[in-house]
């Protein structure tokens, strides 16, 4: 059986540098979604529709988002979220969009987070606007590229796995 991978882009394209997820899934969408057990979806500031689309059986989620700036902005870090964090909001959310309530929201609805990939840049500017800045401009190619090695990451364990069985 193939594993299936949903790829989710998030942010607000107008507050600037929060618009980084949106971008980078206009960049991976043509070569990553409709391949087999792949969905490549723009949630913007959809959280809600996110846990909702989460209720599905999925082995794995790839989570693009801006992350605060801690010194470097336009770094690209790829990390696996740790869905036992304590700091996580309560209950449901129909306005939250960021990682935490999404999770918090989706055990709320009676779901399980699945094992999730995060695809972050460090933000330089989430001001009023439109537009990447330079920085966050410039590492859309790096986290595009960091994205389809997630994917293929995940697939070649889930084809580990299944060759041990």
């Amino acid at each position: 059986m193939t594993s299936r991978i949903l790829i989710a882009g998030i942010g607000n394209i107008f507050l600037g540098d929060d618009g980084f997820g949106p971008e980078v899934l206009r960049h991976v969408f043509g070569r990553v979604n409709g391949s087999e057990g792949v969905r490549a979806t723009d949630y913007g500031i959809g959280g809600m529709h996110l846990a909702y689309d989460l209720l599905e059986d999925w082995n794995a989620l790839v989570l693009v988002d801006a992350i605060p700036n801690r010194g470097s902005p336009g770094t690209v870090h790829v990390f696996e979220a740790d869905h036992g964090s304590p700091d996580a909001p309560a209950g449901l959310d129909a306005h939250g969009m960021d990682p935490a309530t999404v999770f918090a929201s989706l055990r709320a609805l009676g779901g399980t987070p699945p094992r999730t990939i995060v695809v972050g840049c460090e933000v330089a500017d989430v001001g009023d606007g439109m537009g990447l800045s330079e920085p966050v401009e410039a590492a859309v190619p790096e986290a595009a590229r960091a994205v389809e090695s997630a994917v293929a990451m995940l697939r070649a364990e889930d084809g580990a796995r299944v060759g041990e069985v």
